[in-house]
């Protein structure tokens, strides 16, 4: 395990703090949108920046060209140029890893990042181009629902695809889920889907995350041993050493390979489920 696996598992961990000091300390009751937004960004830079160093240019210069775009574009072509220059840098980036580089860059590339970054502009620029250019008619039920009215400010813009709960591994979460939640109304959102009012509450009751959160942080710690234990017994390695190439059957290789890149997952399952 490389430092850089190290920093990268430090920052999930101290993300996972920094939430909980910013639910009980700066929730919506104690501090404005703008303040949370602030705090969402800013912390979301410093763990790019310490996780990926001047690499992670790339993600600001993703997020900024794109903010050009939705305040510039045309609304019936903002989520075709957003998706174009998205995934052209994207691309780009992909192409010069394999093909200047050799993969010879960060373990915990940001490339990464970079995906899910790309995953957000391109929705909310297809939600922005919903909301406002096509009639509620021509919209599903879904579509409806989180379709965007009004183009976001810089500062909401930065939160929705820098925050640090989100910019190291994900998930993609949609525009007006993120502002929801961060102006408080994400609970009462949910509720409304399960008809709380009819289930005799005479106020929105404030479910505890702690649950969820050790439940979560169990599934990580079990993701970790089977990655640490699957990796030592079937070394990614062998697949490239002479022996293994020149004395063991086609269909004995083919199943070691399957084998390695089963255990390969659980790595990924840790990053993400954490």
């Amino acid at each position: 395990i490389c430092l850089l696996q190290i920093n990268f598992v430090a920052c999930q961990l101290f993300a996972l703090l920094a939430a909980f000091w910013f639910r009980i300390y700066l929730g919506p009751s104690h501090a404005s949108s703008a303040v949370r937004h602030a705090f969402a960004t800013l912390f979301g830079i410093y763990f790019a920046v310490f996780c990926f160093g001047w690499y992670s240019i790339h993600l600001f210069v993703l997020v900024m060209m794109n903010y050009g775009i939705m305040n510039m574009a045309s609304i019936p072509n903002i989520h075709r140029y957003s998706f174009v220059v998205a995934m052209g840098y994207l691309t780009l980036c992909h192409i010069s890893r394999i093909y200047i580089f050799h993969y010879g860059i960060l373990t915990t590339d940001f490339s990464g990042p970079l995906m899910i970054i790309t995953q957000k502009i391109t929705t909310l620029a297809c939600q922005l181009h919903d909301g406002i250019g096509r009639q509620a008619e021509e919209l599903t039920a879904e579509q409806n629902r989180l379709a965007v009215k009004s183009r976001p400010s810089l500062l909401e813009y930065l939160s929705y695809l820098l925050n640090f709960m989100s910019i190291i591994a994900g998930p993609c979460s949609n525009y007006k889920d993120y502002i929801a939640f961060i102006e408080g109304r994400h609970v009462h959102m949910k509720l409304l889907e399960v008809n709380w009012k009819q289930k005799g509450y005479d106020r929105l009751p404030d479910p505890s995350p702690t649950g969820a959160v050790m439940y979560k942080l169990c599934v990580t710690l079990v993701s970790l041993i089977l990655f640490l234990t699957l990796t030592k017994n079937f070394p990614m390695g062998y697949i490239i050493d002479n022996e293994f190439l020149d004395k063991t059957p086609f269909l004995s290789r083919l199943g070691y390979l399957y084998v390695v890149t089963q255990a390969a997952k659980p790595k990924y399952y840790f990053a993400w489920t954490l």
